[in-house]
Protein backbone atom coordinates (compact mmCIF):
# COMPACT_ATOMS: atom_id res chain seq x y z
CA UNK A 1 0.00 0.00 0.00
CA UNK A 2 1.36 3.43 -0.94
CA UNK A 3 1.99 6.04 1.75
CA UNK A 4 -0.92 8.13 0.44
CA UNK A 5 -3.25 5.12 0.42
CA UNK A 6 -2.33 4.46 4.06
CA UNK A 7 -3.88 7.82 4.96
CA UNK A 8 -7.38 6.80 3.92
CA UNK A 9 -7.27 3.10 4.77
CA UNK A 10 -9.62 3.72 7.71
CA UNK A 11 -12.26 5.68 5.81
CA UNK A 12 -15.71 4.10 5.39
CA UNK A 13 -16.04 2.45 1.96
CA UNK A 14 -18.99 4.66 1.02
CA UNK A 15 -16.70 7.70 1.03
CA UNK A 16 -14.79 6.42 -2.00
CA UNK A 17 -18.06 5.45 -3.70
CA UNK A 18 -19.53 8.90 -3.10
CA UNK A 19 -16.35 10.53 -4.42
CA UNK A 20 -16.36 8.36 -7.54
CA UNK A 21 -20.01 9.07 -8.27
CA UNK A 22 -19.54 12.78 -7.73
CA UNK A 23 -16.48 13.07 -9.97
CA UNK A 24 -18.29 11.09 -12.66
CA UNK A 25 -21.29 13.44 -12.44
CA UNK A 26 -18.94 16.42 -12.83
CA UNK A 27 -17.27 14.78 -15.83
CA UNK A 28 -13.91 14.97 -14.07
CA UNK A 29 -11.63 12.02 -14.88
CA UNK A 30 -8.89 11.22 -12.38
CA UNK A 31 -5.85 8.99 -12.32
CA UNK A 32 -5.40 6.39 -9.61
CA UNK A 33 -2.90 8.68 -7.88
CA UNK A 34 -5.27 11.67 -7.98
CA UNK A 35 -8.06 9.48 -6.61
CA UNK A 36 -5.84 8.38 -3.73
CA UNK A 37 -4.75 11.97 -3.07
CA UNK A 38 -8.36 13.19 -2.85
CA UNK A 39 -9.24 10.39 -0.43
CA UNK A 40 -6.06 11.16 1.52
CA UNK A 41 -7.08 14.81 1.73
CA UNK A 42 -10.49 13.82 3.07
CA UNK A 43 -8.94 11.54 5.66
CA UNK A 44 -6.53 14.23 6.82
CA UNK A 45 -9.25 16.87 6.97
CA UNK A 46 -11.54 14.57 8.96
CA UNK A 47 -8.74 13.65 11.38
CA UNK A 48 -7.49 17.19 11.96
CA UNK A 49 -10.98 18.62 12.19
CA UNK A 50 -11.75 16.66 15.32
CA UNK A 51 -8.87 18.37 17.14
CA UNK A 52 -8.57 21.77 15.46
CA UNK A 53 -12.08 22.65 14.23
CA UNK A 54 -10.94 23.50 10.69
CA UNK A 55 -14.46 23.32 9.22
CA UNK A 56 -18.03 23.21 10.50
CA UNK A 57 -18.64 20.11 8.37
CA UNK A 58 -18.14 17.12 10.66
CA UNK A 59 -19.31 14.11 8.66
CA UNK A 60 -16.68 12.86 6.21
CA UNK A 61 -19.40 11.94 3.70
CA UNK A 62 -20.57 15.54 3.71
CA UNK A 63 -16.96 16.66 3.27
CA UNK A 64 -16.93 14.80 -0.05
CA UNK A 65 -19.65 17.00 -1.53
CA UNK A 66 -19.30 20.25 0.39
CA UNK A 67 -15.53 20.48 0.16
CA UNK A 68 -14.01 18.21 -2.49
CA UNK A 69 -16.75 18.17 -5.14
CA UNK A 70 -17.64 21.82 -4.53
CA UNK A 71 -13.99 22.71 -5.16
CA UNK A 72 -13.73 20.40 -8.17
CA UNK A 73 -16.77 22.02 -9.79
CA UNK A 74 -14.73 25.10 -10.77
CA UNK A 75 -11.98 23.07 -12.47
CA UNK A 76 -13.20 23.75 -16.05
CA UNK A 77 -12.73 27.48 -15.48
CA UNK A 78 -9.28 27.32 -13.92
CA UNK A 79 -6.57 28.06 -16.47
CA UNK A 80 -3.66 29.24 -14.37
CA UNK A 81 -0.86 28.52 -14.68
CA UNK A 82 -0.41 30.57 -11.49
CA UNK A 83 -3.38 30.40 -9.12
CA UNK A 84 -3.80 32.17 -5.77
CA UNK A 85 -6.40 30.82 -3.33
CA UNK A 86 -7.27 33.70 -0.98
CA UNK A 87 -8.73 32.95 2.44
CA UNK A 88 -7.98 29.34 1.69
CA UNK A 89 -8.83 28.01 5.14
CA UNK A 90 -7.81 24.34 5.19
CA UNK A 91 -6.77 24.64 1.53
CA UNK A 92 -10.05 24.76 -0.34
CA UNK A 93 -10.46 24.92 -3.27
CA UNK A 94 -6.70 25.19 -3.87
CA UNK A 95 -5.59 21.73 -2.71
CA UNK A 96 -8.31 19.99 -4.72
CA UNK A 97 -7.49 22.01 -7.85
CA UNK A 98 -3.76 21.34 -7.41
CA UNK A 99 -4.47 17.59 -7.24
CA UNK A 100 -6.75 17.60 -10.26
CA UNK A 101 -4.54 19.88 -12.37
CA UNK A 102 -0.90 19.14 -11.47
CA UNK A 103 0.42 21.65 -14.02
CA UNK A 104 -1.00 24.48 -11.89
CA UNK A 105 1.23 26.41 -9.52
CA UNK A 106 -1.03 27.02 -6.52
CA UNK A 107 -0.45 29.42 -3.62
CA UNK A 108 -2.69 29.03 -0.56
CA UNK A 109 -3.06 32.24 1.46
CA UNK A 110 -4.59 32.38 4.93
CA UNK A 111 -3.85 34.22 8.18
CA UNK A 112 -4.99 31.40 10.49
CA UNK A 113 -2.00 29.50 11.82
CA UNK A 114 -3.70 26.16 12.51
CA UNK A 115 -5.27 26.10 9.04
CA UNK A 116 -1.95 26.85 7.34
CA UNK A 117 -0.30 24.13 9.44
CA UNK A 118 -2.90 21.73 8.08
CA UNK A 119 -2.20 22.93 4.53
CA UNK A 120 1.52 22.24 5.01
CA UNK A 121 0.86 18.80 6.44
CA UNK A 122 -1.44 17.95 3.54
CA UNK A 123 1.10 19.16 0.98
CA UNK A 124 3.77 16.98 2.58
CA UNK A 125 1.69 13.83 3.06
CA UNK A 126 0.00 14.00 -0.34
CA UNK A 127 3.26 14.71 -2.17
CA UNK A 128 2.09 17.94 -3.78
CA UNK A 129 5.07 19.73 -5.32
CA UNK A 130 2.92 22.40 -6.98
CA UNK A 131 1.46 23.98 -3.81
CA UNK A 132 2.87 26.74 -1.59
CA UNK A 133 1.04 27.51 1.68
CA UNK A 134 1.53 31.06 3.00
CA UNK A 135 0.44 32.40 6.39
CA UNK A 136 -0.26 36.12 6.02
CA UNK A 137 -3.04 38.64 5.89
CA UNK A 138 -4.00 39.44 2.33
CA UNK A 139 -3.29 43.15 2.95
CA UNK A 140 0.34 42.27 3.71
CA UNK A 141 0.81 39.92 0.77
CA UNK A 142 2.50 41.80 -2.06
CA UNK A 143 3.28 39.31 -4.82
CA UNK A 144 1.74 40.34 -8.15
CA UNK A 145 2.25 37.26 -10.23
CA UNK A 146 -1.06 35.42 -10.43
CA UNK A 147 -3.08 34.68 -13.54
CA UNK A 148 -6.18 33.91 -11.49
CA UNK A 149 -7.21 34.64 -7.90
CA UNK A 150 -9.90 32.37 -6.48
CA UNK A 151 -12.02 32.74 -3.36
CA UNK A 152 -14.48 30.22 -1.97
CA UNK A 153 -15.66 31.75 1.29
CA UNK A 154 -13.38 34.71 1.85
CA UNK A 155 -15.40 37.93 1.71
CA UNK A 156 -17.94 39.96 -0.21
CA UNK A 157 -17.16 40.58 -3.88
CA UNK A 158 -16.23 44.19 -3.16
CA UNK A 159 -13.82 43.24 -0.37
CA UNK A 160 -12.44 40.35 -2.41
CA UNK A 161 -11.56 42.63 -5.30
CA UNK A 162 -10.37 45.59 -3.26
CA UNK A 163 -8.15 43.54 -0.96
CA UNK A 164 -6.52 41.66 -3.85
CA UNK A 165 -6.31 44.39 -6.51
CA UNK A 166 -2.54 44.19 -6.79
CA UNK A 167 -2.33 40.40 -6.90
CA UNK A 168 -3.57 39.41 -10.39
CA UNK A 169 -1.51 40.16 -13.47
CA UNK A 170 -2.75 42.92 -15.80
CA UNK A 171 -4.67 40.27 -17.76
CA UNK A 172 -5.71 38.33 -14.67
CA UNK A 173 -9.10 37.17 -13.41
CA UNK A 174 -10.90 36.92 -10.09
CA UNK A 175 -12.86 33.68 -9.60
CA UNK A 176 -15.50 34.12 -6.89
CA UNK A 177 -17.42 31.05 -5.74
CA UNK A 178 -20.75 32.28 -4.44
CA UNK A 179 -24.22 31.29 -3.30
CA UNK A 180 -27.54 32.82 -4.39
CA UNK A 181 -26.96 36.27 -2.85
CA UNK A 182 -24.39 37.48 -5.35
CA UNK A 183 -26.63 39.81 -7.36
CA UNK A 184 -26.64 42.46 -4.67
CA UNK A 185 -22.86 42.19 -4.31
CA UNK A 186 -22.42 42.63 -8.05
CA UNK A 187 -24.23 45.96 -7.93
CA UNK A 188 -21.58 47.26 -5.55
CA UNK A 189 -18.58 46.32 -7.70
CA UNK A 190 -16.06 49.12 -8.38
CA UNK A 191 -16.67 50.84 -11.71
CA UNK A 192 -13.43 49.60 -13.23
CA UNK A 193 -14.27 45.92 -12.62
CA UNK A 194 -16.73 43.97 -14.77
CA UNK A 195 -18.47 40.63 -14.66
CA UNK A 196 -16.76 38.65 -17.40
CA UNK A 197 -18.74 35.41 -17.04
CA UNK A 198 -21.20 33.68 -14.74
CA UNK A 199 -21.53 29.93 -14.40
CA UNK A 200 -23.93 27.79 -12.39
CA UNK A 201 -22.06 25.14 -10.42
CA UNK A 202 -23.98 21.88 -10.14
CA UNK A 203 -22.34 20.19 -7.18
CA UNK A 204 -23.31 16.52 -6.84
CA UNK A 205 -25.30 15.63 -3.68
CA UNK A 206 -25.87 19.32 -2.88
CA UNK A 207 -29.12 21.22 -3.38
CA UNK A 208 -27.94 24.70 -2.40
CA UNK A 209 -27.38 27.09 -5.31
CA UNK A 210 -23.73 27.59 -6.20
CA UNK A 211 -22.24 29.80 -8.89
CA UNK A 212 -18.91 31.03 -10.13
CA UNK A 213 -18.45 34.70 -10.99
CA UNK A 214 -15.45 35.54 -13.15
CA UNK A 215 -14.39 39.17 -12.83
CA UNK A 216 -11.86 41.15 -14.87
CA UNK A 217 -10.69 44.74 -15.08
CA UNK A 218 -12.69 46.79 -17.59
CA UNK A 219 -11.25 46.34 -21.06
CA UNK A 220 -9.83 42.88 -20.41
CA UNK A 221 -11.56 40.11 -22.35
Amino acid sequence: MSSVATLFSGLPSQVATRLDEGLSALGTPVTARQHDQLLGLLALLHKWNRAYNLTAVRDVNDMVSRHVLDSAAVLPFVEGPRLLDVGSGPGLPGLVLAILKPELSVTLLDSNGKKVRFQRQAVMELGLSNVTPVQARVEQFAESVFDQVVSRAFASLVDFVNLTRKLPTAEGQWLAMKGPGANEELRDLPGDIRLHARHTLNVPFETAERQLLILTPQGVE
